[in-house]
């Protein structure tokens, strides 16, 4: 199935999404033909009941500065977005939620499920985007893409060479279904994967996923990666660096437990700090 539907998260608290951020996702929307549409939140900020501090450090006002902070900040990302989006042609839409920010990954995890890509850029400060997208991967059903807010380099076009992540894994194989469109769309597909890490108990081959996809149109080239004693997070972004890939597929891999997810160490590592666009699907 085409991707034709997809969704931007734009964070509007503390610090806003930067224009970057929106002309790359305006770019990947653009590359796949599809409508984009803008999700931000007015960020509801908890009050205090200590009438001392109140009084004292006046918390009232400052917690209704912050409010307005947030929505103002929302305002301008969506006029942002949207003009952006309308010089390039792109059909779009945008919404804005109200919400604290406890909440932000659950509705959008509730939107996503309506969407059929949902892309969330990671900035420096990432503990809370980094929430939310573990909420979306694990939550919605349907994939996403981060990518870092400031990209640490940039192509002409955003699918010129995409690499899959592979280790025969289910959610490996999740990805790569979810993803074809975006390997069809590509001029280069390379599929890795990274030895001498972990065992990896199969007996199948990489040459047979290769021409599983070539039955799909993809034709791919097939490589290995050896660890070298390093995380499978630092030899993957060593190689996507090596062969100047524009965006990573791979699988997310992790568990609930007690309402939280524990992430594994290679899909932490990359949603935490993504070196360029990644599709994620568990």
């Amino acid at each position: 199935m085409a991707i034709r539907d997809v969704q931007l998260q734009l964070c509007s608290y503390p610090t806003p999404t930067s224009v970057a951020a929106i002309e790359q996702a305006m770019d990947l929307a653009a590359a796949l033909g599809a409508r984009i549409s803008a999700l931000t939140f007015k960020i509801e900020l908890p009050t205090t009941s200590n009438m001392l501090a109140n009084t004292l450090l006046e918390i009232p006002s400052m917690i209704a500065a912050e409010r307005q902070k947030s929505a103002a900040n929302a305002q301008t990302l969506v006029s942002m977005f949207e003009s952006i989006a309308m010089k390039r042609g792109v059909a779009h839409e945008q919404f804005i939620e109200t919400c604290p920010t406890s909440q932000m990954g659950a509705i959008l995890t509730e939107h996503a499920r309506m969407h059929d890509l949902t892309m969330i850029p990671i900035g420096e400060q990432a503990t809370v985007q980094q929430y939310v997208a573990e909420s979306v991967i694990f939550g919605s059903g349907r994939p996403v893409i981060i990518f870092p807010e400031a990209p640490k380099r940039r192509s002409s076009t955003p699918l010129d060479v995409v690499a899959v992540a592979w280790d025969f894994s289910r959610p490996a194989a999740r990805a790569v279904a979810d993803a074809l469109p975006i390997l069809q769309a590509a001029k280069t597909v390379r599929v890795v994967t990274i030895t001498k890490e972990k065992k990896i108990d199969t007996q199948r081959s990489a040459a047979e996923l290769a021409k599983h996809l070539a039955c799909h149109g993809v034709e791919v080239a097939l490589d290995e990666e050896d660890a070298a004693g390093r995380t499978i997070g630092q030899t993957l972004e060593a190689y996507l660096d090596a062969r100047a890939i524009d965006l990573l597929v791979m699988g997310a891999y992790g568990h609930s437990r007690m309402r939280d997810f524990v992430l594994g160490g290679a899909t932490k590592a990359i949603v935490g700090d993504p070196p360029l666009p990644v599709f994620l699907s568990h």
